[in-house]
């Protein structure tokens, strides 16, 4: 091999997410949990890469230890919070409300150990889903069935 095609096939730096921009941030903020730290880069990054979400940052939560993301699901659209846990941490009602008291929408994201992302948006109560979207109609196809008449 030649000494041009070996320059050109350099190996990736060691654990590139240790050196990224955005994890030394997060890093700063100083929480203790390592495994949550790494579960909102994950989802900073599905955010801000594969998501195309703009303005996102990274805010410390004092009363509950962790990292929530602040950002907006396009250009003009209102801010959202998302708060990332590991699918090992348990979450409370408290620290739900705690979350909702910010005043933005919520979204809470499962991260699994094998960088799986789930998102779940909450809510402050319930909310009636929306109507289905699309061409429905009913097509008069219910199968009705004679009762059994006793003998």
């Amino acid at each position: 091999m030649s000494d041009a095609s070996n320059s050109a096939e350099k190996p990736p730096p060691a654990n590139w997410i240790l050196q990224h921009p955005a994890y030394q941030q997060m890093k700063s903020l100083e929480i203790e949990d390592s495994a949550q730290v790494h579960a909102a880069f994950l989802v900073f990054m599905d955010l801000t890469e594969v998501r195309q979400w703009k303005e996102v940052s990274s805010v410390k939560s004092p009363e509950l230890q962790v990292i929530l993301l602040e950002g907006r699901e396009k250009e003009g659209a209102p801010v959202q919070t998302v708060l990332p846990l590991p699918v090992h941490r348990s979450l409370s009602h408290k620290s739900i409300r705690h979350v909702l008291d910010r005043g933005f929408p919520m979204l809470l994201c499962a991260v699994a150990s094998d960088s799986t992302l789930v998102y779940q948006r909450m809510t402050d109560g319930l909310v009636t889903p929306d109507p289905p979207a699309g061409p429905f109609q009913d097509l008069g196809r219910r199968q009705h069935r004679k009762r059994r008449q006793k003998p």
